[in-house]
Formats: C-alpha cells, sequence, structure tokens
C-alpha cells in the first residue's frame, strides 16, 4: 500500500494521522471537539479513527503522539483510548496504541487544566517509569529531576528519549515502513533556559520522508510553536549542516494559521512578513507544487467578526495563499469541508489529494467555536 496523511476537520484543533507502507498508524494529537460544548463541530473523531482500525487484523495505533498537552491537541482523550494506568480505563470499545510519544513538558508540567491532559500526562509517567512503550522526546533538567525523584536517571530511560537532531529508530525508509522521522523540537537547551514549561515552544515538531517508488516526499509537521522557536530550529538546523531535513512537500502549519508563526510581532501586516529564518522555512525549503494544511476554522473575511488576532489569521492566510500561487502550491484548510478529511496519498509523482468519503455529523451542536491553544 502506499502512505497517506489524513487531517481531520475539527475546528481550531489537531489531529493528523499517518498511514505508512506497512500500514501501521500513527496518530498526532486527538481532539474530539464534536463531543464538546464549546465548539460547532460536527466531527465524530473518535468513530473515524476506530472505523480506520477495524480494517486491520490487529486494530491498534503504532503510535499516539500528542505534540503538547493543550485542550484543542487532547480533549476527548480520557474516554477514547485505553490507558495501562487505569484500569477503570480499560476496555474493548477503547483504542488501543502501541507506544505513545510525548514532549519532556508533558512529564513535568504541573498546571495542567484540562482532565484529558491530566490523564495523557499520567499515562506517560507510569510509562516512563515502567521504561516502555514510550518516547520522550528531549531531556531539559527538569527531566533529569523528575527522574531522579524517583529515584532513576536519564541513562537507566535512555531507550525512551528522544533527541532533536536525531532519527527516530524503528523506521527506514528501505524497510517496511519506507519512512523516516526526524524530530527538529523541543530543543533541550531552549528549556533550560526558559526555565518554566512554555507548553507551545516546547512541542513536538517532526519532519517526515516517506520512499515510494524510488522518490522521496517530505512532510513537515508543525505544532504551536510561534516564530522564535522556529528560527531556533532552524538556525540549529544550519549548524549541523541538515538543511535537508527542513525540506517539504507538505506542511501541516503551526498553530492553526495563526501570525505568531511566522513573527509573532506582525499581526498588522498584511500580508504577514515572516521573520527572516521563517522566510527561508517557507520560501526556500517548500517545494514546487507543494501542500499547506491549515488546521482550522474557515479563513475569515475582512471585517467579519471573525477577522482578529486568533488564529486562523487571514493576513497570516495570505502570506500562505500568495506563496503557494507562486509555485503552483495548494493552501487547504481542514474546516473548508468539515465532513470530510483532507487526505493526501505518497504515490511515485510524489503528494496528491485523495478523495475521503464524507463522515455524517456526531451532534448538531452549535456554539461559539473555543480558543485555539
Amino acid at each position: 500500500m502506499t502512505a497517506t496523511i489524513t487531517s481531520f476537520p475539527i475546528g481550531n484543533a489537531d489531529s493528523t494521522r499517518l498511514t505508512l507502507a506497512d500500514g501501521q498508524r500513527l496518530l498526532f494529537d486527538f481532539a474530539d471537539m464534536g463531543k464538546s460544548d464549546g465548539s460547532d463541530v460536527s466531527f465524530d473523531l473518535r468513530a473515524a479513527i476506530k472505523d480506520d482500525l477495524r480494517a486491520d487484523d490487529e486494530p491498534k495505533l503504532s503510535v499516539l503522539c500528542y505534540t503538547h498537552l493543550d485542550k484543542d491537541h487532547c480533549f476527548g482523550s480520557e474516554d477514547a483510548f485505553h490507558w495501562s494506568h487505569s484500569p477503570s480505563r480499560q476496555g474493548s470499545e477503547r483504542i488501543k496504541y502501541e507506544e505513545l510519544w510525548v514532549p519532556a513538558a508533558a512529564i513535568v508540567e504541573t498546571d495542567l487544566e484540562c482532565d484529558d491532559a491530566k490523564i495523557v500526562q499520567a499515562e506517560a509517567q507510569h510509562r516512563l517509569i515502567e521504561g516502555k512503550g514510550i518516547k520522550v522526546f528531549s531531556s531539559p533538567k527538569k527531566l533529569e529531576d523528575w527522574l531522579k525523584r524517583r529515584n532513576l536517571s536519564l541513562a537507566s530511560r535512555s531507550h525512551c528519549i528522544v533527541h532533536a537532531g536525531e532519527s527516530l529508530d524503528g523506521f527506514s525508509l528501505n524497510g517496511s515502513a519506507k519512512a523516516e522521522f526526524f524530530p527538529h523540537c523541543p530543543l533541550s537547551w531552549t528549556q533550560n533556559d526558559d526555565g518554566e514549561v512554555n507548553r507551545n515552544e516546547h512541542s513536538i515538531v517532526l519532519h517526515v520522508t516517506f520512499r515510494e517508488g524510488g522518490r522521496d516526499t517530505k512532510l513537515l509537521l508543525g505544532s504551536d510553536v510561534d516564530s522564535d522557536t522556529l528560527s531556533a530550529i532552524v538556525q540549529s538546523t544550519k549548524r549541523h549542516g541538515n538543511e535537508a531535513w527542513l525540506q517539504w512537500d507538505v506542511l501541516k502549519l503551526f498553530h492553526h494559521c495563526s501570525y505568531k508563526a511566522l513573527n509573532k510581532d506582525g499581526k498588522e501586516d498584511d500580508p504577514t512578513k515572516p521573520v527572516p529564518d521563517v522566510k527561508w522555512l517557507m520560501e526556500e525549503q517548500g517545494q514546487d507544487r507543494s501542500i499547506i494544511i491549515s488546521s482550522s476554522q474557515k479563513i475569515p473575511l475582512p471585517g467579519s467578526k471573525e477577522d482578529n488576532d486568533q488564529p486562523p489569521h487571514r493576513k497570516a492566510a495570505n502570506y500562505y495563499k500568495k506563496l503557494q500561487n507562486g509555485r503552483n502550491g495548494t493552501f487547504k484548510v481542514t474546516m473548508d469541508d468539515p465532513k470530510k478529511p483532507i487526505k493526501v496519498q505518497i504515490t511515485s509523482s510524489g503528494a496528491s489529494f485523495l478523495a475521503a468519503a464524507a463522515v455524517l455529523p456526531a451532534s448538531s451542536a452549535a456554539a461559539k467555536p473555543m480558543r485555539a491553544g
């Protein structure tokens, strides 16, 4: 089979599934906003994930990854998944997964507001203590201290820890998965400099390379980082001569099309003017006929009540649209069709859109969309 990228229509929230050439499913974030009283989303994310898995002989995700623990990246997780640390949250109707991926901040953070985030954290902590079924991205001093308080060490859990700039074990372009994963964020040194947990800036940013028919297609999976963090990623990548790991044919856009990912101080410019390092990432590393996917509500019309500082930001979208028009690329928004996920297929010719079947609404709730994290 060929690999696919699926981004779900869940408002200003994130969930992206990768299906690899060998059938493995990796889910990046899960926010079932159709179950939320504060959302106008009708898509049933849990049902969509389960229905996809039912086609497998062994119906489970290979990986469940939370890029960070904001509500709009984990809502509904408590009831959806099988949690090994909690017997009361297990059962045949829950979605199972082999490995949990989280940033180090998800282990050490102490100010979580969302019950779903607390469940994810408890599971991540449990698996890290057990030393199996988890990958923790980065090893800041706070993680080392957390382990020491439990009579553990970074060395004893090194097999569970992933560092930016090092390809993940278990995946190979020449193996059955025909995929390679290269983490860019979080960066341990920036976390140490920050001192306290900054949930958005300490989130996971990954580069994925797919190989099909001798051709490599590259995906950049963005989370909610801003222009300062993206600039640090670019500078670190250039310093190590790894610029190829920032090339992209498909970009899952940063922070629901917020202007802050381009220029955290640039909300007034139309279109938004990116800072130099982000400009390089967008304009030099994005390929001809590339695809940008914004996991967000529809881009607001000028002068509408939605045309404000919150994502999706119209002026930022204007930048991306102009950029993509100049290289025969595409800019797509998940909520432009609230019943159908955006599906991209990876073939020997590169990335192309794949028709997705409509999904019946899970609810008819109508309320103001939640503020994006």
